[in-house]
């Protein structure tokens, strides 16, 4: 099993990033066998998505090649993701333009949005409406948003009773995207996924 993080900010260092990185030692604290990958977006690393992509071009091998082949080996997805301006910053947004179905496909995600305030819903919004048409990976019903990012997650002791509900709900969301993980395996080794004749979404 193995489990990918994905950092959705462009700035550096992030909230997003320092998150991020919560996550993976969670991950690993719940079950020491599971292998995680960590994709940071912090920098823009990847160029802007256009149609050369799809013919593999020399600078597509070199940035995104390697990614792709992360992903593709990955069973289930956190997407951890910045709220800029009520939108899902453009970087995330180039990422999953540039995601198939070969690396999502019929693969869980949880989605993981971040709030420097109190607010944090629109991510959410938006990327379980726009998000998953061509890639056809699998928002789980669960999500976690992230308030006051600064003054939580932060050590290894809740510093306030909506910090320790953030740690437990994150807890519990992450078993719950494993079991997903664990389960979408099957609906990619029954023989109906038929990509080829069905290569994108209505």
């Amino acid at each position: 099993m193995k489990i990918t993080i994905v950092s959705g900010s462009h700035r550096t260092p992030s909230q997003s990033s320092r998150i991020g990185g919560y996550i993976e030692q969670q991950l690993k604290d719940m079950d020491p066998s599971l292998k995680t990958f960590h994709f940071n977006l912090g920098g823009n690393p990847l160029p802007l998505w256009d149609e050369s992509v799809w013919s593999g071009g020399e600078t597509w091998k070199k940035s995104w090649s390697p990614i792709a082949l992360e992903l593709q080996e990955s069973d289930a997805f956190v997407f951890v993701v910045p709220e800029w301006g009520g939108m899902v910053p453009p970087g995330f947004k180039n990422f999953m333009l540039l995601c198939s179905n070969k690396e999502l496909g019929h693969k869980p995600a949880l989605l993981v949005s971040v709030s420097g305030s109190r607010n944090g819903a629109y991510p959410i919004a938006e990327l379980r409406m726009t998000a998953s048409k061509n890639n056809r990976v699998v928002f789980i019903p669960d999500h976690v948003i992230v308030r006051s990012a600064e003054h939580v997650l932060t050590d290894k002791v809740a510093e306030s009773e909506e910090d320790q509900y953030l740690r437990s709900r994150l807890q519990y969301s992450l078993k719950i995207l494993n079991q997903y993980g664990l389960s979408l395996r099957a609906v990619r080794e029954s023989g109906v996924v038929d990509f080829e004749s069905f290569p994108n979404g209505m």
